[in-house]
Order: structure tokens, then C-alpha cells, then sequence
């Protein structure tokens, strides 16, 4: 997707999340310079298999899997510091060298162990479904300016204010909600003053270093994390993440301006999935849903929670394309529907009888959709080999050309598997 005229490169989630992101920034990232993550923190899990292994990295982007790319983690991010160290760590025994190559924002705000704990007490949170990793609290004391940046670790004096200010904050939550438990100020300074040296080796400005790499010509990837639909305006709120997922919260997200060329790649998988609650219209039954959910191994890669499935939804990716301006798709997982002897393609609801072409904002009005169907006879032969088009089964072509015609995008990319080859570009 880069070229001579086209040097910046967003990918996106057009779903709910858990579209197979990683593998398609794994696979750019060859052709790139930097990949930079601009959004969400450690709730996210991309999973990229290469040959025999697999790396599941929930804050470090994709990218530093491929020597010489340099990676970025910007100020849209909620950084949890003990778990990237976690992470750093584990891929320098697995054998990636991770030395010199990754940057994080000084702008970019911590996750601390009092978010942690506000959220596992949160009756909200556990009503929502969320992964209980601090982040929406984290979020909440950004916008309630007592959050604590990278840069703050420098100040000790400034460092303590605002912890204070956290501490008291969650301590009122955690009272509001029953719980006997209570955070400390000085056991969060000591875990502070424990990882700052190595935090802020790492830190830099971001936003500037992006800035000056993009002018000096060089391929940029932007990659986010969740999916469209979970967005904290565009999503099916109040069942979201706590940050903007599209494209617009890319460039925000990774401290630059969204002028000059660029290209958007919104991921889908070739059905629908989602974690936790809120609406699913095309969700299978019960049966269905636990075949796929073993077919396609839908458990969530962070907290391994079972994924709810369901067929693919034409209006929501038609949605997504609209909010991210995506010119292109890929499409994961196809290989999932193999076995399955009929597809399901939703292209249209219907809600209290009447016709809806659009994604509707009102909750109330999701619960009572009524999904329009095509239905295509299952192809019933192994996709994993396919390396072009032409090799997949005419019934398979024929579902993604009535993709692309519905969502009002083209498919660039097509995955049959897991493995970094089993993908084919179009």
C-alpha cells in the first residue's frame, strides 16, 4: 500500500475488535520505516504467528518483529510500564532485538495500580465487559487533567501532586462502590521511582520524531487498537472503549497532522465477532456460535474470554468505511467458514418493520433489529493454500465481490490462516 505518492498508512479495526490487525501490520511493516500504535493500552492482544510461534503483544506494535523498523507508542496511548517492560522482556528471550528501536511518548499517560484497582471493583466496568486493565479509569483521569504523563516521572515534586490527586480520586470510587480496599500515594511512588530510569530512557517526543521521519519521505504505519465499533463516539456507546479507534483518533492519537496522502486499511474478519456485552445483531445461535468460536479459536488474546460470533454485517463495515474514509479492507479468517455448508451475509436491517440502510446510533433501536440475509452455499474445501484469487473456490470469490459492492470498498488483502504467508494480496 506505499508508494511514491502515498508514505502514511492507517490501519484500522472495522468491527468490534479482534479482526486480525496484527498480522495485517506484520505484514506492511515489512515495507515500512516506523509503525507507530496510537491508541487504547494493554486491553489489546495482536497475535502474529510466524512459522512455528506466535507473539501476542499487547502494547509494542507489530512492527518490531521485523529487524530495522522502528517503533512508536504515542500520546493517544494509556501505557502500562510494568507490562511493557514484561513484554520487551519476552521478546528478547525469544530472541527479537528490541534495543534502540522503540520510542514512547512523553506525552503519553500511565496506567497506574490504582486505575487497576478502581476498575476490578467497578460495577460499571464488569456490567460493560471490560478487560479490567485500568483503562478506562486511566482515560478518566486524563480528561479529568490529574493523569500522569511520561514526562512527569522527571518532577518528583510535580509527580507527587498528581498522584495525590489520582490516589484520592480512586479512593472516593472505591468507597462509592463498597469496597473495603483503598490505594496508597507512597506505594505508587516507590513503583514509580522502581520504573522510571527505564521509562524515560525511552522517552521522546513523538509526535515530532513521526513528524520529521514522514517529511524526510519515510513509510509510516499507524496502528490502533479495538475496532470501530467500539469507538467512544462512533461505537455502540456505552458498550465502548474510553478512545476514538477510527482513523480521525490515529493521527491525534500519534501527535500528528492529518494533511498529505494517506491510505486506510480497515481489517474485518469474513464474519462478525465481539467480547462482553452490547448489541450483535447477526450473532448465531448457540450451536453455530460455539463451531465457530472453535473453528476460528475466538478467546480473547488479552483476557482469554470466549468471543460471540455471528454473520458477517455489511452495515457496519458499510459504516465503518464511511467514519474512517477506508479505501481499502482486508479480510481475515475466511478459511474459519470452510467447513460451513451455508453463509450468511447480512445486508440490511429492519427495525420495527421498517427498512434501515444506515448503522442506527439508539441502543434501543439495535436491540430490536431484524437482519436482512443473503445466503451463499458453503464452498466446502480448504482455503489455507490459496496464494491468489484464482485459487480460491468460485462460491468464495463471489462472497467477497458481494462485500466489496456492499460496504463500498475494495478488498485489498485477503488471510486463509494464521501464518504470515497464508495472506493474498490482490
Amino acid at each position: 500500500m506505499f508508494d511514491s505518492t502515498t508514505r502514511t498508512v492507517v490501519v484500522v479495526g472495522a468491527q468490534w475488535g479482534d479482526e486480525g490487525k496484527g498480522k495485517l501490520v506484520d505484514v506492511l511493516a515489512e515495507r515500512a520505516d516506523w509503525v507507530v500504535r496510537y491508541q487504547g493500552g494493554a486491553n489489546a492482544g495482536h497475535t502474529v504467528d510466524i512459522g512455528h510461534r506466535s507473539f501476542v503483544l499487547h502494547q509494542i506494535p507489530s512492527g518490531i518483529l521485523h529487524q530495522g523498523v522502528r517503533c512508536a507508542i504515542g500520546n493517544g496511548v494509556v501505557l502500562d510500564p510494568e507490562t511493557l517492560f514484561a513484554e520487551m522482556d519476552e521478546l528478547v528471550r525469544d530472541g527479537v532485538d528490541v534495543e534502540g528501536r522503540l520510542y514512547v511518548s512523553d506525552r503519553a499517560h500511565l496506567v497506574l495500580p490504582y486505575h487497576k484497582l478502581v476498575d476490578g471493583e467497578s460495577a460499571a466496568s464488569k456490567a460493560i465487559g471490560t478487560t479490567g486493565r485500568g483503562i478506562g479509569p486511566a482515560y478518566e483521569d486524563k480528561v479529568g487533567r490529574r493523569g500522569v504523563r511520561v514526562t512527569d516521572l522527571r518532577h518528583t515534586e510535580r509527580l507527587r501532586q498528581l498522584v495525590e490527586l489520582g490516589v484520592a480520586h480512586a479512593n472516593a470510587q472505591l468507597q462509592r462502590f463498597g469496597s473495603p480496599r483503598r490505594a496508597e500515594v507512597e506505594e505508587t511512588m516507590n513503583r514509580l521511582a522502581a520504573i522510571a530510569p527505564r521509562l524515560l530512557a525511552l522517552a521522546d517526543d513523538v509526535g515530532l520524531v513521526i513528524h520529521d521521519a514522514r517529511r524526510s519521505g519515510a513509510a509510516v504505519l499507524l496502528e490502533g487498537a479495538q475496532g470501530s465499533l467500539l469507538d467512544v463516539d462512533h461505537g455502540t456507546y456505552p458498550y465502548v472503549t474510553s478512545s476514538n479507534t477510527t482513523v480521525g483518533g490515529a493521527f491525534v492519537g500519534a501527535g500528528l497532522a492529518p494533511n498529505g496522502t494517506h491510505a486506510a486499511l480497515g481489517v474485518v474478519k469474513a464474519y462478525t465477532t465481539r467480547v462482553g456485552n452490547g448489541p450483535l445483531p447477526t450473532e448465531f445461535d448457540e450451536e453455530l456460535g460455539t463451531r465457530v468460536r472453535m473453528l476460528g479459536n475466538e478467546f480473547g488474546a488479552t483476557t482469554g474470554r470466549p468471543r460471540r460470533c455471528g454473520w458477517f454485517d455489511a452495515v457496519v463495515v458499510r459504516y465503518a468505511v464511511r467514519v474512517n474514509g477506508l479505501t481499502h479492507l482486508a479480510v481475515t479468517k475466511l478459511d474459519v467458514l470452510d467447513t460451513l455448508e451455508r453463509i450468511g451475509l447480512c445486508t440490511g436491517y429492519r427495525v420495527h418493520g421498517d427498512h434501515v440502510k444506515e448503522f442506527p446510533a439508539d441502543i434501543a433501536a439495535l436491540d430490536d433489529v431484524t437482519p436482512e440475509y443473503e445466503w451463499f452455499d458453503g464452498w466446502r474445501t480448504s482455503t489455507a493454500a490459496a496464494r491468489r484469487l484464482a485459487d480460491l473456490p468460485g462460491t468464495a470469490r463471489r462472497y467477497l465481490d458481494r462485500i466489496q459492492t456492499l460496504v463500498e470498498a475494495p478488498i485489498r488483502h485477503v488471510s486463509v490462516g494464521t501464518r504470515r504467508d497464508q495472506i493474498i494480496e490482490t
